[in-house]
Parts: structure tokens; sequence; C-alpha cells
């Protein structure tokens, strides 16, 4: 039993802590002796009466040691040092000894590791099955970032939970002196979790643009690893980590490319979008409406609801007089309407 002594108001008492659930290395009280336990020990020295109950940290630090006859001898402090401190010095060795050993089997792990990459270049992609798995190697890639983090967030507004758990992290990287670049589509705009997220992260040095639509999710780590979802797969269920120097190139140089053409993420009052921007949003629609998609289609593409998709139809069937899907399709198209440039970031 380690017991530890602390000042309260109104008093001195020593506290007990199991030596199971406290470091017996740390640097905290545990380990000190309290005013009480000085006064009974000095006390026991000069042969005086001793009131009280001895304190626990006097037994502790082996400076009081009971008697076969339930009475206690005080014992001088060298000799009671040399017990408690060979105790400390063998936990501080164990914990060398522990340390190296995890120094040792992580170089080991990481030689194998680099074989099978010396092996050949397709060994520079591997798949990362499971939400969690997944989960847990973004944010240990995230976590060792030191110098450029990248994102590409598709599909319009991430859950609460979602941006709760990813804003330590993004944080940390940030304060790390880390230059954070993420690209979200128009539709995050009015969506005030996310506005909220953004505050934060902007506050801490990070840069957000949006796009009216993002080419798919991608991370990428110090230009050395990227993640990127299976596409023959659900997005959820598996996730390619990517270490190939040259695929890592390419797909910063089209995240370089979405960015350019990106309006950044300013605060608009009543979270409303530009009117630049919500005509972006309505060419993009219309482009594809054209092209043959369907409403839920053009949805999921740029990561807003059906309901919003089909306001916007009805607003350009309104500007065209057009009575059918079909027809709107034919007018726009002859119209020139889509030919002209979509509004630029100054714009």
């Amino acid at each position: 039993m380690i017991v530890q002594c602390e000042i309260q108001q109104g008093g001195n008492m020593c506290t007990g802590t199991d030596l199971t659930d406290t470091d017996p290395t740390a640097t905290g009280r545990e380990n000190e002796i309290c005013p009480d336990g000085l006064r009974y020990y000095a006390d026991s020295l000069q042969g005086r009466a001793t009131s009280g109950a001895c304190p626990p940290c006097l037994l502790d630090l082996g400076l009081v040691r009971r008697l076969p006859d339930g009475t206690f001898a005080a014992i001088p402090p060298r000799l009671a040092a040399n017990a408690h401190m060979d105790r400390l010095e063998r936990a501080i060795e164990e914990k060398r000894n522990a340390l190296t050993a995890v120094r040792t089997s992580i170089s080991r792990a990481q030689e194998v590791y680099l074989d099978s990459y010396r092996s050949g270049d397709a060994h520079a992609v591997r798949t990362v099955h499971g939400v969690g798995t997944i989960n847990a190697t973004i944010s240990a890639a995230v976590r060792s970032c030191q110098q450029e983090l990248l994102t590409a967030q598709p599909d319009g507004a991430r859950p609460q939970e979602v941006l709760d758990a990813a804003l330590p992290n993004d944080l940390a990287a940030l304060q790390r002196g880390v230059r954070q670049r993420t690209v979200y589509q128009h539709t995050v705009r009015s969506h005030p979790p996310t506005l909220a997220y953004v505050e934060q992260i902007s506050r801490a040095g990070g840069e957000v643009r949006t796009l009216d639509e993002v080419f798919d999710r991608l991370i990428v780590c110090d230009r050395k690893i990227a993640f990127v979802p299976d596409p023959g797969t659900k997005r959820s269920e598996v996730a390619l980590a990517i270490e190939h120097p040259a695929v890592v190139r390419y797909l910063v140089g089209i995240f370089d490319h979405a960015w350019q053409r990106a309006s950044p993420l300013r605060d608009v009052p009543g979270g409303r979008l530009p009117a630049a921007l919500t005509d972006d949003i309505r060419r993009t629609i219309l482009r594809h409406m054209v092209n043959g998609h369907t409403d839920e289609a053009i949805a999921t593409r740029l990561g807003m609801s059906t309901r919003s998709v089909a306001h916007h139809m009805r607003w350009a069937a309104d500007l065209f007089g057009s009575r059918s899907r079909a027809q709107l399709a034919y007018l726009i198209a002859r119209s020139g309407f889509l030919d002209d440039p979509p509004p630029t970031a100054a714009d």
C-alpha cells in the first residue's frame, strides 16, 4: 500500500492509494511525508509519548516499523531509504526494459513493413477493411502528420458526431504547424454543425473552400500516404491506403486543381449561399439533368436533398417555360445556358 499525504483545510491527513493503481515512479504526493507524520516521527525519536495512531505515510516510507508487541519503532532515514528507493529503482528499471522492448518490436515490424514494399510496387496500395479499422488507420496517419494535410469531403454535410470525432485530431495537427486544406461541397454552407466546425478550424489556421461537386473522398498526409474509398465497394467498408509516390503525386494534383476552382468558405449571414454559388449549383444540377441523371442521382452527387434538387428544377421550368423534363432538357441545351463560364471566386 502506497500512502498519499495531503494537506486539507482544517487539518492534515494521510490517504492511501493501492499500489496496483499507482505508478511507484510517479512524482506526485504518494511518496511525501505529511506534517503529522513529521511530528509523530520526532516524538518517537526523542522518546516522547505519541498521540493518536501512527500516520500511514511513516509506515509506507519505512520510517516507522510495527514491533511484535504492537508498538512502533522509529528507523533512521538512511536505513528506511535503502529499502524504499530500491523498490522505486526496480520499478524504473522495469519501465525502461519495457520501453526498450517496445522500441525493438516496432523496429522489427518496420523492417517487415518496408520489405513488403521492396518486393514490388503492388504492395504500395493496401486495402483497409471495416469502419473501425479505417477510422483508426486514418486517425493514426493524421496524428503523425507533420507538414500538410489535404482533405476532400463529398456528400455534403457530415453528421455532428463525425465532426466532433475529427475536430481534436485536426486542431492538434494545426497546432503542430501542419498546413490543412479542406474542400467541401457548396451545400455545407447552410449546415450549422459544419459551419461551427469550420469556424474552429479556420481560427486555428486551417483553410476551407467549397465546390459544386467534389470528385470523391480523399485524405493525403504529408504527400506520403493517401486514403481513398475502394470504388468497387461500399465507401464505409473498404478503403485504399496508397503510398506509391507517383500515385500520391497524381492525387495531390487532382486536389490542387479542385482547390484552385473552389471558393473560400466565409461566414454568410443567415447561412444563405451567395448568389454566385447558387447559380453555380443550379448550373451543375441542370447539367446533370440534361445528361440524363435522375433527381435522386443528382442529389447524391451534390450532397443535397432530393427536395432541393426538385426546387431548382421548378425554378428552371418556370424560367424556360417548359412543361416536361424532356422539354426542359431540350430548351436548356438549345439556349446555351450551360455554356456560360461558372463564376470564379473573385466574382
